[in-house]
């Protein structure tokens, strides 16, 4: 450790202050100017010259400023903690001090997670600031990485009690005072050594607590590769460990910039594509790659992702781990609702378990040893969803990375779907209680919910774990998948190959599987919830890659058609996410499904309802493109056909009959060029573009495509803007080829869902001179 500078009025120049104490007392002999020494600190802080630490004062002066300033006695106990913290200071009398600070920062923290804070940090929390002002967090990093230090060949060392309230100190500093988590952001070798501190179980909780606030503000990611022996330490973590390790991987996994996706132009992205392929892989898929390196890491986040609550850590575990959230803030809201679940189902079973608040002299915080096994069957449970948010986020996040096939294989092997379908009923999809847990400052349906966040968790790891690819049969039992084969079976069509190669060991057990419970709940959902939309985009993914006749059949037979049209035209859904994703998956539900037709007919019977439903199509073509494009394609396949039952239903469905006609398509066509344009091609309207060249093609094949583009010309000159429309779909079209060159995901799901394939669309708009 640098030595200190000479305090005022020692050293060299006896008798004479330092420029910087001279101007915080406001000349020779003044009294101290208020406010003047936290400026000149503050500063410091800044530019790291003239004031910056307690050290450079003495403790006369700061004990006379403080007698004005209500300093809490801090920079006293700092310049302290300076003269025991040296390099061959055994450490006692240091972490007596420490003992001393901790208390006068923890209740400001306990006080800034519980309140509004509508006042500024400085004023609300001014121990905190006056602790980071005079050095404190500077001196805590020093102490903390002591053991980086080496002494005639030896590492020092110090305790685990020590490390604890370095870390629970500087964290509080960090929630109450602005600009200290960037800071320590900012210090590489500080984050990375902070990993080698979760190697004991005693700091292992403040320490990953930190580690998650640090890296949420740090502007570059964070290489696990370059934390020191990783494999190891993460084969020692516990299972209660790794769960909550899985908040830390949660930021080191997830791309940066990814958080909003569709938000985000196309010309951005191919722009990152390109500059990916010079600067090799990211961050985060060096950080994936690094976890799935290690032996068993999968594995063990399956168990604990599939574990029931009364397999799940016992109650003196628990409790140990109760009392680290009771004086860890990060979890403060939770703990306080935990608790009030707690006391309610005590009062209710007459048990006698308290948890005594702050600052009681109650050896450790914990309930009496009579109370101790007394832990309410609610609080095991919300023990357990807190764990299995995190460890669904990290599964999904790999489940859609650069080795999605390995996880694949994994999570199939250790049998992720049949737990979580066993876990569905109890836990993932449970009946919420009177007294259903709700953290601070929200509600019962506000996203933030530990049940809610759960259940949206559920469902997009169902969705990334079904998107084309053939697992997705994993997701039914053995009865069901027999279904599939008689339904092939009867409509004299092969058997999908992929259902015959599914492994019958590694699907869902019982009465059903987790595909048909999923349905069952999703028809039972009120009209208002949030969930509507992630449970569509869930089922979707199961339908989505090649056509399947008996996918859609055992949908069919389950209702899921009647449920959509329901929703989208009896109850009139007002939401547009939720609209476009009953579009989206009525469209793959129904595209070629000639059963699929006359039951739409057969419910959408009046031309009131089918107004209705036209209504909702044509508010927003950029949710319900998909569909129109869906119908066109089936329309295209079924006149084609020479098949009574297929005759019937061009006759008789009125949405064919609809899409059919001209018109239909060019006021269709018009609107579909006409709300893109190459600057504001995103993920989410890039739909659009490939519908119009559905379209298009489609009466290319009919030798109609002159007529749709004169057709498109006369209504450029009748809107008074012509040649607009027709360059900027030809811009779109170049765009179109260079950003499908790449064969990304966006390429293959397009040629999945179209035909003919891309190419030929290149081709033929080039020959029409566009």
């Amino acid at each position: 450790m640098a030595a200190a500078p000479a305090a005022a009025g020692a050293g060299a120049g006896r008798g004479r202050r330092s420029a910087a104490t001279v101007a915080a007392w406001g000349g020779w002999g003044g009294r101290p100017r208020p406010g003047n020494i936290l400026l000149q600190l503050r500063q410091g802080q800044l530019t790291g010259r003239g004031l910056v630490r307690a050290v450079q004062f003495t403790e006369t002066f700061l004990t006379e400023r403080d007698k004005q300033s209500k300093w809490s006695g801090i920079p006293q106990l700092l310049l302290k903690l300076y003269a025991t913290s040296h390099l061959h200071s055994d450490f006692i009398e240091c972490q007596n001090i420490l003992k001393e600070i901790s208390p006068l920062l923890s209740m400001e923290a306990m006080a800034f997670v519980t309140e509004d804070r509508k006042l500024t940090q400085e004023t609300t929390y001014p121990n905190t600031y006056i602790f980071d002002l005079f050095g404190g967090v500077d001196l805590l990093v020093e102490i903390l990485m002591r053991p980086t230090i080496s002494i005639r060949g030896q590492k020092l060392k110090i305790s685990d009690e020590m490390s604890k309230d370095c870390l629970s100190i500087l964290y509080n500093t960090c929630v109450c005072t602005e600009g200290v988590t960037k800071r320590l952001a900012e210090k590489n070798d500080f984050v990375i050594f902070l990993f080698t501190l979760m190697t004991s179980k005693k700091t292992f909780l403040q320490t990953a607590t930190l580690i998650e606030d640090i890296l949420g503000v740090k502007k570059e990611m964070i290489r696990l590769d370059e934390v020191p022996n990783l494999s190891s330490l993460v084969s020692n973590f516990d299972q209660q460990q790794l769960a909550n390790f899985c908040r830390i991987l949660a930021v080191t996994i997830s791309e940066m910039d990814t958080g909003n996706d569709d938000k985000h132009t196309l010309l951005a992205k191919n722009a990152q594509h390109k500059k990916s392929l010079s600067l090799g892989p990211s961050a985060a898929e060096i950080n994936q790659a690094a976890l799935l390196s290690i032996p068993g890491f999968v594995e063990r986040l399956c168990k604990l992702a599939t574990r029931k609550v009364s397999e799940s850590t016992g109650t003196a575990s628990f409790l140990q781990e109760l009392e680290e959230w009771y004086t860890w803030l990060d979890n403060a809201l939770v703990l306080d609702a935990l608790m009030r679940v707690a006391n309610e189902e005590s009062e209710h079973n007459q048990a006698s378990t308290v948890f005594p608040p702050p600052g009681t002299s109650e050896e450790n915080g914990l309930p009496h040893t009579s109370a101790r096994t007394q832990l309410p069957q609610s609080m095991k449970i919300m023990h357990e969803i807190m764990y299995k948010l995190e460890v669904l986020y990290v599964l999904c996040v790999l489940l859609m990375g650069r080795q999605r096939n390995q996880v694949h294989r994994m999570i199939a092997e250790f049998k992720l779907i049949p737990g979580l379908n066993n876990l569905f009923d109890k836990l993932i999809w449970r009946k919420h209680s009177a007294s259903a847990l709700v953290l601070h400052g929200h509600n019962q349906n506000c996203d933030c919910s530990p049940d809610i966040t759960l259940k949206i968790q559920f469902l997009r790891l169902l969705q990334s774990f079904s998107d084309h690819h053939e697992n997705k049969y994993l997701l039914l039992n053995n009865q069901e998948l027999n279904e599939l084969s008689a339904i092939s079976l009867k409509a004299n069509i092969p058997e999908v190959e992929a259902v015959l190669n599914t492994d019958r060991s590694l699907v869902c057990d019982g009465k059903r599987g987790l595909l048909t419970r999923l349905l069952q709940v999703m028809k039972k959902e009120p009209a208002e919830s949030s969930f509507r939309f992630w449970q569509a985009r869930a089922v979707e993914s199961f339908l989505r890659g090649t056509t399947s006749y008996a996918d859609q059949m055992f949908l069919l037979k389950r209702g899921l058609l009647e449920h959509i049209l329901y929703c989208i035209v009896d109850s009139e859904c007002k939401s547009r996410d939720v609209l476009q994703s009953y579009f989206d998956l009525l469209g793959e539900l129904m595209k070629f499904n000639v059963d699929a037709f006359k039951r739409f007919n057969k419910y959408i019977n009046t031309d009131a309802k089918f107004q209705v439903f036209l209504k909702q199509i044509n508010s927003s073509l950029v949710d319900s493109n998909m569909l129109v494009r869906c119908v066109t394609l089936s329309l295209d396949r079924f006149e084609n056909q020479v098949d009574m039952k297929v005759a019937e239903v061009l006759s008789e469905c009125r949405l064919l009959a609809y899409i059919s006609q001209v018109p239909t398509q060019m006021s269709f066509l018009f609107r579909l060029i006409n709300i893109i344009h190459v600057q504001t091609l995103t993920q989410e309207n890039v739909s659009c573009l490939n519908t119009s060249l559905v379209i298009l093609m489609l009466a290319r094949r009919k030798e109609r495509l002159p007529l749709y583009l004169r057709l498109l010309q006369r209504m450029e000159h009748s809107k008074k803007y012509p040649g607009f429309l027709l360059n900027n779909f030809h811009n779109l079209l170049r765009f179109w080829q260079q950003h499908y060159l790449h064969k990304d995901k966006d390429s293959t799901c397009l040629e999945n869902v179209s035909v003919p394939p891309p190419s030929v669309w290149v081709v033929g708009m080039q020959t029409q001179g566009l």
